[in-house]
């Protein structure tokens, strides 16, 4: 975070960053990170045939078994909004679109 504050700031050991600032800094950041890229991507590299869809127990096992593991009631969280085929498979594109939506505050 700090290359988004002055040398002033970074300098300033006792500064306290106030909200506005904070999710000005996010605000950046996010800014800079595509994470619906990312996502794609890795389902891409999944897509031996390049059909679109995954198989949902393969999109299970990833995310249960790599990088930061998801646990079992979290992905059935992210399966529920999946609109998995009578075949066992997701359209992936459709799936990161869905997930990669800001979340509703009620």
């Amino acid at each position: 975070m700090a290359k988004f504050l002055s040398q002033d700031q970074i300098n300033d050991r006792n500064m306290e960053l106030d909200f506005s600032t904070f999710l000005n800094i996010m605000y950046r950041q996010m800014k800079q990170e595509e994470p619906e890229k990312e996502i794609l991507t890795a389902l891409s590299m999944i897509d031996r045939q390049k059909s679109g869809v995954i198989s949902a127990s393969e999109l299970r096992a990833k995310l249960t078994r790599l990088g930061e593991k998801l646990s079992e009631e979290e992905v059935d969280d992210l399966l529920k909004e999946a609109k998995v085929g009578p075949n066992g498979t997701i359209k992936y594109e459709e799936f990161v679109r869905i997930v990669c939506l800001p979340a509703v505050d009620y």
